[in-house]
């Protein structure tokens, strides 16, 4: 999904202009780039967790020529996902599975639907 994927989705989600949309994204994303800017971190709940790493000073080597270089120390962002939004991305390819909250869960029976009953067993005659 790109960032227009998403702005479109929003607009169409909530029933708002494009532009509207594109406004309500944008902010999302300069605030959660304002704040590991600032060295905070972000927790998103159900969803997961924005931070910056450090990433210490190290040599590094030119793959064309094999000089080496020095890299400078850095921080880089860091996602980290929740379990909820493991736990959907490694069931939704279960068919009729979806997200958490009351939904159908593993296997696509919903939460509170009693198990089917186990098909009869038949004996192999041999």
């Amino acid at each position: 999904m790109t960032k227009a994927d998403l702005i479109e989705e929003v607009s169409r989600v909530v029933e708002m202009t494009r532009k509207e949309s594109e406004v309500i994204v944008e902010a999302i994303f300069d605030s959660i780039v304002r704040s590991l800017r600032s060295g905070d971190k972000i927790e998103i709940r159900g969803f997961g967790s924005f931070r910056t790493r450090q990433r210490q000073p190290r040599i590094g080597r030119n793959p064309k020529t094999g000089a080496r270089v020095e890299v400078p120390a850095k921080k880089i962002p860091y996602f980290k996902p929740s379990k909820e939004l493991k736990d959907v991305v490694n069931n939704s390819a279960t068919p009729g599975s979806v997200a958490p909250g009351g939904a159908p869960g593993p296997g696509g029976t919903p939460p509170d639907t009693p198990p089917s009953p186990a098909p009869e067993q038949v004996p192999n005659p041999q």
